[in-house]
């Protein structure tokens, strides 16, 4: 049970810090009802949801690490691209993990970089796209993220994309937590899937 203490502290520590149920879920790569069972456990009792927590900090303390995954997502994509026949203009980088494996999948397909960025403050309906970077619109683009736990993000960000009157063709992330082979009718692939079974 201690791993289980040490995950629901730092759950605490990030309540403390102002973070949003969803964006502790979003840190600690947990789905958001794990996270509500942690931060109330002492309050309501009951069983812990199921759920597989992630983590991949060994990965992402060197860029060269990153890099290598990225890799691996570029050819995933680019299988899937060619198996479906379609491609792709631009790669959307989900804020804030799937930042740095859009950049680096953007500079492998010569792509230009899209960053998303979510929000709950648009009441579920949610993010904005970062000025500083490509825009969606007119483009048929790759979502790439870190983490699928319950898909809200990347259906969000699919949303966002058709909105902002661009395509979405497909996601690609490291980890998928959901039996999901598509989100929102977009194809998701992952480099590994993980699920209670």
């Amino acid at each position: 049970m201690k791993d289980v203490n040490s995950i629901a502290k730092r759950a605490m520590e990030y309540k403390e810090k102002g973070l949003s149920e969803k964006e502790i879920a979003d840190e600690l790569h947990l789905s958001p009802e794990t996270v509500t069972w942690l931060l109330t456990r002492g309050i309501k009792g009951g069983e812990a949801p199921k759920d597989v927590k992630i983590g991949w900090r060994s990965v992402g303390v060197y860029g060269n690490r990153i890099g290598f995954m990225a890799a691996a997502m570029s050819d995933i994509a680019l299988e899937e691209l060619e198996k479906r026949q379609m491609d792709a203009d631009s790669i959307v980088g989900v804020a804030i993990n799937g930042i740095p494996l859009a950049a680096l999948i953007s500079e492998e397909l010569g792509k230009e970089l899209i960053v998303y960025r979510p929000s709950e403050e648009r009441h579920g309906k949610g993010g904005a796209f970062s000025s500083n970077y490509a825009s969606p619109q007119g483009k048929k683009v790759l979502i790439v993220d870190d983490v699928v736990s319950t898909g809200d993000t990347i259906k969000a960000a699919i949303s966002d994309v058709h909105e902002s009157g661009g395509t979405a063709v497909l996601a690609v992330v490291l980890v998928n937590k959901t039996a999901h082979d598509e989100l929102a009718g977009v194809p998701l692939r992952a480099l590994i899937r993980a699920r209670s079974i």
